[in-house]
């Protein structure tokens, strides 16, 4: 199913001298940061899903957040979360998850029971991924030793199905949704370290420029004034 139209919102952000929203009043809230790559996946979603209008987006500053968010929001003090149905949900993942469980719009969890199966492994292969790439942007080793490994088994991933570009086939998935922004932030630091990371994986390289493709992502790459 092809995605639901996204679009742009830019909410001014919630500093320490913010009020906070009238909670738990019956709105959907989506407590998040413009620029954490964590935060947009669910960002990503509610785009997806086409739930501008049902979903009220609340941008904090990371830098100077504001204490009502940790005292009556989330205790963790993290972005993303959801507020829904008078309670919040954390952590990215599970919030893309509780977004297609609990709204209309195109399916971001694969029916497809393989899919799926796949789905989460390719989730929970996005920690490690994370970590040694961007790992790597401090790093003095070579990029192609301390990283090709890892990008060598996204590439193989990539051709579990072969019947579209992404990771459970031609289906935009939350699989994807785990890697993209992270990714992004790879193909713009690699570079400056003479490394291509698409360079050799052409299932890779096809990737990436599939999710280019991908409206309810590429709104989420902020012009430089936000």
């Amino acid at each position: 199913m092809a995605e639901a139209q996204a679009s742009v919102v830019y909410p001014p952000l919630h500093g320490p001298d913010s009020a906070p929203p009238a909670l738990y009043d019956g709105t959907t809230r989506l407590y998040l940061s413009y620029v954490c790559p964590f935060a947009r996946r669910a960002w990503i979603a509610v785009n997806y899903k086409g739930l501008h209008g049902k979903v009220q987006f609340v941008p904090l500053d990371l830098k100077n957040r504001p204490a009502w968010y940790k005292e009556l929001v989330y205790p963790l003090n993290k972005v993303p979360a959801i507020e829904h149905d008078n309670k919040v949900i954390g952590d990215s993942l599970d919030v893309v998850k509780y977004i297609d469980a609990n709204f209309d719009g195109p399916k971001l969890i694969p029916q497809d029971p393989a899919k799926k199966a796949f789905a989460d492994e390719m989730m929970d292969y996005s920690g490690t991924f994370i970590k040694v790439v961007w790992g790597s942007f401090a790093s003095e080793q070579d990029p192609a030793t301390e990283i090709g490994p890892t990008l060598d088994h996204i590439e193989n991933c990539l051709q579990k199905f072969d019947d579209g570009p992404f990771f459970v086939g031609q289906e935009f998935s939350i699989a994807d949704i785990a890697y993209v922004t992270f990714v992004e932030k790879a193909l713009k630091v690699l570079p400056e370290k003479n490394y291509d990371i698409t360079a050799g994986r052409p299932h890779f390289k096809k990737w990436v420029e599939e999710i280019h493709k991908i409206e309810a992502y590429t709104v989420t790459k902020l012009p430089p004034h936000v």
